[in-house]
Protein backbone atom coordinates (compact mmCIF):
# COMPACT_ATOMS: atom_id res chain seq x y z
CA UNK A 1 0.00 0.00 0.00
CA UNK A 2 1.05 3.48 -0.95
CA UNK A 3 2.12 5.87 1.89
CA UNK A 4 -0.85 7.80 0.41
CA UNK A 5 -3.35 5.36 1.60
CA UNK A 6 -1.55 5.08 4.62
CA UNK A 7 -2.39 8.91 5.03
CA UNK A 8 -5.75 8.27 4.04
CA UNK A 9 -6.37 5.98 6.60
CA UNK A 10 -4.79 7.97 9.75
CA UNK A 11 -6.50 11.35 8.75
CA UNK A 12 -9.80 9.53 8.64
CA UNK A 13 -9.46 8.13 12.13
CA UNK A 14 -8.09 11.64 13.35
CA UNK A 15 -11.63 13.26 11.21
CA UNK A 16 -13.71 10.74 13.97
CA UNK A 17 -12.17 11.56 16.94
CA UNK A 18 -11.18 15.47 16.79
CA UNK A 19 -9.56 17.44 19.21
CA UNK A 20 -6.97 14.24 20.52
CA UNK A 21 -3.44 14.38 20.54
CA UNK A 22 -3.69 10.33 20.73
CA UNK A 23 -6.25 8.10 19.61
CA UNK A 24 -6.57 4.77 21.70
CA UNK A 25 -8.16 1.56 20.30
CA UNK A 26 -10.94 1.16 22.68
CA UNK A 27 -11.53 3.35 25.64
CA UNK A 28 -14.33 3.19 28.06
CA UNK A 29 -17.18 5.65 27.54
CA UNK A 30 -19.17 7.13 31.08
CA UNK A 31 -22.53 9.07 30.12
CA UNK A 32 -25.03 7.50 32.54
CA UNK A 33 -26.10 6.52 35.75
CA UNK A 34 -22.23 5.22 37.19
CA UNK A 35 -21.32 8.26 39.49
CA UNK A 36 -24.79 8.05 40.77
CA UNK A 37 -24.61 3.95 41.46
CA UNK A 38 -21.04 3.75 42.67
CA UNK A 39 -21.76 6.53 45.33
CA UNK A 40 -24.71 4.40 46.18
CA UNK A 41 -23.11 1.20 46.54
CA UNK A 42 -20.24 3.18 49.01
CA UNK A 43 -23.04 4.99 50.94
CA UNK A 44 -24.59 1.37 51.59
CA UNK A 45 -21.29 -0.12 52.61
CA UNK A 46 -21.60 -3.36 51.05
CA UNK A 47 -18.69 -2.58 48.39
CA UNK A 48 -17.12 -6.18 48.14
CA UNK A 49 -19.00 -9.22 47.12
CA UNK A 50 -22.74 -9.16 48.78
CA UNK A 51 -24.92 -6.42 47.89
CA UNK A 52 -27.60 -5.50 45.84
CA UNK A 53 -25.73 -4.41 42.45
CA UNK A 54 -24.86 -7.51 41.84
CA UNK A 55 -27.95 -9.19 42.19
CA UNK A 56 -29.43 -6.87 39.94
CA UNK A 57 -26.62 -6.81 37.24
CA UNK A 58 -27.19 -10.88 37.09
CA UNK A 59 -30.84 -10.12 36.36
CA UNK A 60 -30.05 -7.85 33.58
CA UNK A 61 -27.06 -9.75 31.68
CA UNK A 62 -29.67 -12.51 31.80
CA UNK A 63 -31.79 -10.50 30.10
CA UNK A 64 -28.87 -8.85 27.69
CA UNK A 65 -27.52 -12.55 27.34
CA UNK A 66 -31.17 -14.29 26.20
CA UNK A 67 -30.65 -16.34 28.77
CA UNK A 68 -32.69 -17.83 32.06
CA UNK A 69 -29.38 -17.49 34.74
CA UNK A 70 -26.16 -15.19 35.03
CA UNK A 71 -23.23 -15.50 37.74
CA UNK A 72 -21.41 -12.29 38.22
CA UNK A 73 -17.42 -13.35 38.29
CA UNK A 74 -14.18 -11.11 38.70
CA UNK A 75 -12.89 -11.29 34.79
CA UNK A 76 -13.87 -12.70 32.08
CA UNK A 77 -10.72 -15.27 32.28
CA UNK A 78 -12.53 -16.49 35.32
CA UNK A 79 -15.97 -17.32 33.81
CA UNK A 80 -14.23 -19.03 31.01
CA UNK A 81 -12.39 -21.19 33.60
CA UNK A 82 -15.37 -21.78 35.86
CA UNK A 83 -17.52 -22.76 32.58
CA UNK A 84 -14.96 -25.78 31.53
CA UNK A 85 -15.04 -27.26 35.59
CA UNK A 86 -18.90 -27.06 35.65
CA UNK A 87 -18.35 -28.84 32.48
CA UNK A 88 -16.27 -31.56 34.16
CA UNK A 89 -13.75 -30.68 32.11
CA UNK A 90 -10.10 -32.49 33.97
CA UNK A 91 -5.88 -33.29 33.07
CA UNK A 92 -7.09 -36.13 30.97
CA UNK A 93 -9.23 -34.05 28.64
CA UNK A 94 -8.81 -32.26 25.41
CA UNK A 95 -11.07 -29.05 24.85
CA UNK A 96 -11.33 -27.55 21.40
CA UNK A 97 -10.43 -24.03 20.52
CA UNK A 98 -9.65 -21.93 18.02
CA UNK A 99 -5.43 -20.19 17.76
CA UNK A 100 -6.28 -16.99 16.79
CA UNK A 101 -7.80 -16.07 19.89
CA UNK A 102 -6.74 -13.79 22.42
CA UNK A 103 -4.61 -16.13 25.53
CA UNK A 104 -7.30 -15.73 28.10
CA UNK A 105 -8.90 -18.52 26.06
CA UNK A 106 -6.32 -20.98 26.22
CA UNK A 107 -4.87 -20.48 29.67
CA UNK A 108 -8.51 -20.67 30.83
CA UNK A 109 -8.13 -24.65 29.66
CA UNK A 110 -4.44 -25.02 31.19
CA UNK A 111 -5.68 -23.91 34.51
CA UNK A 112 -7.42 -27.49 34.59
CA UNK A 113 -4.44 -29.39 33.34
CA UNK A 114 -6.26 -29.92 29.77
CA UNK A 115 -5.01 -29.41 26.21
CA UNK A 116 -6.06 -27.54 23.63
CA UNK A 117 -6.69 -28.52 20.20
CA UNK A 118 -6.96 -25.45 17.62
CA UNK A 119 -8.93 -25.87 14.45
CA UNK A 120 -8.80 -23.14 11.76
CA UNK A 121 -11.37 -19.98 11.32
CA UNK A 122 -14.12 -18.95 8.61
CA UNK A 123 -12.05 -16.02 6.52
CA UNK A 124 -14.89 -14.09 7.09
CA UNK A 125 -16.15 -14.27 10.65
CA UNK A 126 -12.44 -15.06 12.27
CA UNK A 127 -14.15 -17.53 14.43
CA UNK A 128 -13.98 -21.45 14.59
CA UNK A 129 -14.78 -22.97 11.14
CA UNK A 130 -17.85 -25.88 11.44
CA UNK A 131 -16.52 -27.45 7.93
CA UNK A 132 -13.04 -27.46 9.60
CA UNK A 133 -14.35 -28.58 12.87
CA UNK A 134 -16.09 -31.07 11.00
CA UNK A 135 -13.74 -32.38 9.14
CA UNK A 136 -11.01 -33.15 12.02
CA UNK A 137 -13.36 -34.52 14.23
CA UNK A 138 -14.37 -37.44 11.37
CA UNK A 139 -10.38 -37.64 10.63
CA UNK A 140 -9.27 -37.84 13.93
CA UNK A 141 -11.90 -38.70 16.48
CA UNK A 142 -14.42 -41.27 17.57
CA UNK A 143 -17.07 -42.42 19.75
CA UNK A 144 -16.27 -44.63 22.24
CA UNK A 145 -19.13 -46.79 24.11
CA UNK A 146 -19.09 -44.40 26.82
CA UNK A 147 -20.87 -42.00 24.72
CA UNK A 148 -17.97 -39.69 24.51
CA UNK A 149 -15.75 -38.58 21.67
CA UNK A 150 -11.72 -39.29 22.19
CA UNK A 151 -9.29 -37.89 20.25
CA UNK A 152 -7.52 -41.55 18.11
CA UNK A 153 -3.88 -39.93 18.35
CA UNK A 154 -3.92 -39.27 21.59
CA UNK A 155 -6.78 -41.25 23.29
CA UNK A 156 -7.87 -38.68 25.30
CA UNK A 157 -11.65 -37.37 25.74
CA UNK A 158 -12.80 -34.47 23.94
CA UNK A 159 -14.65 -32.85 26.45
CA UNK A 160 -15.40 -29.60 25.28
CA UNK A 161 -15.32 -26.73 22.37
CA UNK A 162 -14.82 -23.00 22.96
CA UNK A 163 -15.66 -21.22 19.91
CA UNK A 164 -14.85 -17.24 19.83
CA UNK A 165 -16.60 -14.77 18.61
CA UNK A 166 -13.57 -12.53 17.35
CA UNK A 167 -14.06 -9.00 17.83
CA UNK A 168 -17.52 -9.22 18.38
CA UNK A 169 -18.27 -10.78 14.77
CA UNK A 170 -20.66 -13.80 15.37
CA UNK A 171 -19.14 -16.68 14.52
CA UNK A 172 -21.36 -19.92 12.43
CA UNK A 173 -22.40 -20.71 15.93
CA UNK A 174 -25.33 -22.96 15.29
CA UNK A 175 -23.74 -25.08 13.12
CA UNK A 176 -21.08 -25.74 15.75
CA UNK A 177 -23.42 -26.49 18.11
CA UNK A 178 -24.83 -29.61 15.76
CA UNK A 179 -21.63 -30.60 15.19
CA UNK A 180 -20.61 -30.86 18.75
CA UNK A 181 -24.05 -32.03 19.86
CA UNK A 182 -23.52 -35.26 17.08
CA UNK A 183 -20.07 -35.84 19.01
CA UNK A 184 -21.89 -35.04 22.50
CA UNK A 185 -18.73 -32.26 22.94
CA UNK A 186 -20.09 -29.42 25.27
CA UNK A 187 -20.05 -26.14 23.38
CA UNK A 188 -19.19 -23.21 25.80
CA UNK A 189 -19.36 -19.88 24.17
CA UNK A 190 -16.15 -17.21 24.79
CA UNK A 191 -18.32 -14.30 24.04
CA UNK A 192 -15.65 -12.03 25.83
CA UNK A 193 -15.79 -9.54 23.29
CA UNK A 194 -19.43 -10.40 21.68
CA UNK A 195 -22.01 -8.74 24.44
CA UNK A 196 -25.12 -7.32 21.96
CA UNK A 197 -24.00 -9.13 19.30
CA UNK A 198 -26.87 -11.65 17.68
CA UNK A 199 -26.52 -14.65 14.97
CA UNK A 200 -29.73 -15.48 13.73
CA UNK A 201 -31.65 -13.33 15.88
CA UNK A 202 -30.28 -14.79 19.17
CA UNK A 203 -27.83 -13.05 21.42
CA UNK A 204 -24.38 -14.54 21.35
CA UNK A 205 -24.10 -16.70 24.31
CA UNK A 206 -27.15 -18.09 24.41
CA UNK A 207 -26.59 -21.16 21.54
CA UNK A 208 -23.75 -22.85 23.75
CA UNK A 209 -24.38 -25.08 27.33
CA UNK A 210 -22.93 -21.75 28.85
CA UNK A 211 -21.19 -18.64 27.88
CA UNK A 212 -18.41 -16.41 29.02
CA UNK A 213 -18.28 -12.90 28.91
CA UNK A 214 -15.89 -10.30 30.02
CA UNK A 215 -15.92 -6.23 31.05
CA UNK A 216 -12.18 -5.53 31.48
CA UNK A 217 -11.72 -1.56 30.62
CA UNK A 218 -11.55 -2.02 26.71
CA UNK A 219 -14.85 -3.69 26.26
CA UNK A 220 -17.90 -2.14 25.62
CA UNK A 221 -19.41 -1.77 28.83
CA UNK A 222 -16.80 -2.10 31.88
CA UNK A 223 -17.01 -2.80 35.32
CA UNK A 224 -12.90 -2.43 35.45
CA UNK A 225 -12.74 -5.60 35.55
CA UNK A 226 -15.49 -7.95 35.86
CA UNK A 227 -16.95 -10.82 34.15
CA UNK A 228 -20.39 -13.03 33.35
CA UNK A 229 -21.60 -17.17 33.25
CA UNK A 230 -24.60 -16.94 31.77
CA UNK A 231 -26.72 -20.73 31.19
CA UNK A 232 -30.07 -21.96 30.44
CA UNK A 233 -29.59 -24.32 32.93
CA UNK A 234 -30.55 -23.94 36.92
CA UNK A 235 -28.18 -26.36 38.78
CA UNK A 236 -25.28 -24.89 36.42
CA UNK A 237 -26.16 -21.47 37.71
CA UNK A 238 -26.39 -22.64 41.50
CA UNK A 239 -23.54 -24.33 41.43
CA UNK A 240 -21.65 -21.37 39.25
CA UNK A 241 -22.57 -19.06 41.97
CA UNK A 242 -21.73 -21.51 45.19
CA UNK A 243 -18.07 -22.38 43.59
CA UNK A 244 -17.54 -18.54 42.48
CA UNK A 245 -18.05 -17.49 46.23
CA UNK A 246 -15.63 -19.94 47.98
CA UNK A 247 -18.18 -23.02 48.18
CA UNK A 248 -19.28 -21.33 51.18
CA UNK A 249 -22.72 -22.74 52.76
CA UNK A 250 -24.95 -19.95 54.09
CA UNK A 251 -24.89 -19.33 57.95
CA UNK A 252 -25.26 -16.49 59.81
CA UNK A 253 -22.21 -17.05 61.55
CA UNK A 254 -20.25 -20.76 61.15
CA UNK A 255 -17.71 -20.94 58.13
CA UNK A 256 -18.26 -24.07 56.19
CA UNK A 257 -17.72 -25.11 52.64
CA UNK A 258 -18.57 -28.07 51.19
CA UNK A 259 -16.16 -28.30 47.92
CA UNK A 260 -12.93 -26.64 47.32
CA UNK A 261 -14.25 -22.88 46.14
CA UNK A 262 -13.20 -20.00 44.26
CA UNK A 263 -12.50 -16.52 45.28
CA UNK A 264 -14.03 -14.90 41.67
CA UNK A 265 -16.72 -13.18 43.31
CA UNK A 266 -17.64 -9.28 41.30
CA UNK A 267 -17.64 -6.65 44.13
CA UNK A 268 -20.87 -5.04 44.50
CA UNK A 269 -18.97 -1.96 43.66
CA UNK A 270 -18.05 -2.86 40.10
CA UNK A 271 -21.24 -4.31 39.82
CA UNK A 272 -22.57 -0.86 40.35
CA UNK A 273 -20.65 0.52 37.63
CA UNK A 274 -21.78 -2.10 35.00
CA UNK A 275 -25.22 -1.82 35.97
CA UNK A 276 -25.03 1.64 34.80
CA UNK A 277 -23.01 0.52 31.54
CA UNK A 278 -25.67 -1.72 30.71
CA UNK A 279 -28.06 0.95 30.67
CA UNK A 280 -26.43 2.29 27.66
CA UNK A 281 -25.35 -0.71 25.99
CA UNK A 282 -27.82 -0.62 23.01
CA UNK A 283 -26.90 3.38 22.53
CA UNK A 284 -22.83 2.41 22.17
CA UNK A 285 -24.09 -0.56 19.71
CA UNK A 286 -25.86 2.06 17.79
CA UNK A 287 -23.01 4.16 17.54
CA UNK A 288 -20.74 1.71 17.39
CA UNK A 289 -22.32 0.08 13.59
CA UNK A 290 -22.74 3.86 12.79
CA UNK A 291 -18.68 4.05 13.10
CA UNK A 292 -18.45 0.67 10.98
CA UNK A 293 -20.83 1.44 8.52
CA UNK A 294 -18.39 4.86 8.31
CA UNK A 295 -14.92 2.61 7.93
CA UNK A 296 -16.62 0.40 5.39
CA UNK A 297 -17.97 2.91 3.20
CA UNK A 298 -13.93 4.41 3.02
CA UNK A 299 -11.79 1.49 3.16
CA UNK A 300 -14.16 0.14 -0.19
CA UNK A 301 -13.00 3.41 -1.86
CA UNK A 302 -9.48 3.14 -1.42
CA UNK A 303 -9.32 -0.46 -2.19
CA UNK A 304 -9.16 -1.91 1.65
CA UNK A 305 -10.91 -4.74 3.00
CA UNK A 306 -12.97 -3.73 5.72
CA UNK A 307 -14.37 -7.11 7.55
CA UNK A 308 -17.61 -7.12 8.31
CA UNK A 309 -20.65 -8.92 9.88
CA UNK A 310 -21.64 -12.27 7.74
CA UNK A 311 -25.38 -12.83 6.74
CA UNK A 312 -27.83 -13.25 9.41
CA UNK A 313 -25.30 -12.01 11.99
CA UNK A 314 -25.85 -8.64 13.81
CA UNK A 315 -21.94 -7.17 15.19
CA UNK A 316 -21.40 -5.37 17.96
CA UNK A 317 -18.25 -4.13 16.40
CA UNK A 318 -16.45 -4.18 19.26
CA UNK A 319 -13.20 -3.68 17.75
CA UNK A 320 -12.97 -2.99 13.65
CA UNK A 321 -10.73 -4.49 11.79
CA UNK A 322 -8.95 -4.24 7.99
CA UNK A 323 -6.73 -6.03 6.05
CA UNK A 324 -3.42 -5.63 4.47
CA UNK A 325 -2.36 -7.44 1.17
CA UNK A 326 0.61 -9.10 3.48
CA UNK A 327 2.68 -8.70 6.64
CA UNK A 328 4.73 -6.63 5.10
CA UNK A 329 2.39 -4.01 4.57
CA UNK A 330 0.70 -4.71 7.87
CA UNK A 331 4.02 -3.97 9.75
CA UNK A 332 4.42 -0.40 7.87
CA UNK A 333 1.15 0.52 8.47
CA UNK A 334 1.44 -0.16 12.17
CA UNK A 335 4.38 1.85 12.39
CA UNK A 336 2.74 4.70 10.36
CA UNK A 337 0.26 4.99 12.17
CA UNK A 338 1.34 4.17 16.17
CA UNK A 339 3.98 7.00 14.97
CA UNK A 340 1.10 9.20 13.82
CA UNK A 341 -0.81 9.27 17.57
CA UNK A 342 -2.70 6.48 15.74
CA UNK A 343 -2.64 3.32 17.98
CA UNK A 344 -3.40 0.20 15.97
CA UNK A 345 -2.62 -3.26 16.50
CA UNK A 346 -1.93 -6.69 14.83
CA UNK A 347 -4.52 -9.56 15.65
CA UNK A 348 -2.94 -12.01 18.27
CA UNK A 349 -0.31 -14.08 17.66
CA UNK A 350 -1.54 -17.30 17.01
CA UNK A 351 -1.38 -19.62 19.97
CA UNK A 352 0.24 -22.65 18.27
CA UNK A 353 3.38 -19.93 17.97
CA UNK A 354 3.83 -19.48 21.73
CA UNK A 355 6.12 -21.80 23.64
CA UNK A 356 3.84 -23.12 26.10
CA UNK A 357 0.96 -24.01 23.13
CA UNK A 358 3.13 -25.43 20.73
CA UNK A 359 3.02 -28.82 20.85
CA UNK A 360 -0.67 -29.20 20.79
CA UNK A 361 -2.50 -30.77 17.76
CA UNK A 362 -3.98 -28.21 15.12
CA UNK A 363 -5.16 -28.59 12.35
CA UNK A 364 -2.97 -26.82 9.49
CA UNK A 365 -4.68 -23.70 10.96
CA UNK A 366 -4.23 -22.32 6.93
CA UNK A 367 -6.61 -19.33 7.27
CA UNK A 368 -5.54 -18.66 10.55
CA UNK A 369 -1.72 -17.92 9.62
CA UNK A 370 -3.25 -16.57 6.36
CA UNK A 371 -4.80 -13.49 8.66
CA UNK A 372 -2.32 -13.49 11.56
CA UNK A 373 -0.10 -11.83 8.82
CA UNK A 374 -2.97 -9.10 7.60
CA UNK A 375 -5.14 -8.10 10.08
CA UNK A 376 -4.76 -4.39 12.24
CA UNK A 377 -7.37 -3.51 14.98
CA UNK A 378 -8.06 0.49 14.27
CA UNK A 379 -9.39 2.67 16.72
CA UNK A 380 -13.13 1.70 17.66
CA UNK A 381 -14.29 3.77 20.84
CA UNK A 382 -18.07 5.21 20.84
CA UNK A 383 -18.10 8.70 19.64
Amino acid sequence: MSNTKFHQIVNLVKSLYPNKDFIPLHEPKFIGNEKKFVIDAIDSTFVSSVGAYVDLFEKQMAIAAGTKYAVATVNGTSALHMCLLLDGVNSEDEVITQALTFIATSNAISYIGSKPIFIDIDEDTLGLSPKKLRSFLEKNAEKRDDGFTYNKSSQKRIKSCVPMHTFGLPCRIDEIVEICSDWNITVIEDSAESIGSYYKGKPTGSFGKMGAFSFNGNKIITSGGGGAIVTNHEDIAKLAKHLTTQAKIAHRWEFKHDLVGFNYRMPNINAALLCAQLENLETFIKNKRELASIYKENFDAIGKVFIQEIENAQSNYWLNVIKFENRTERDEFLEFSNNSGVMTRPCWTLMNKLSMFSACENDGLELSNYMEDRLVNIPSSVR
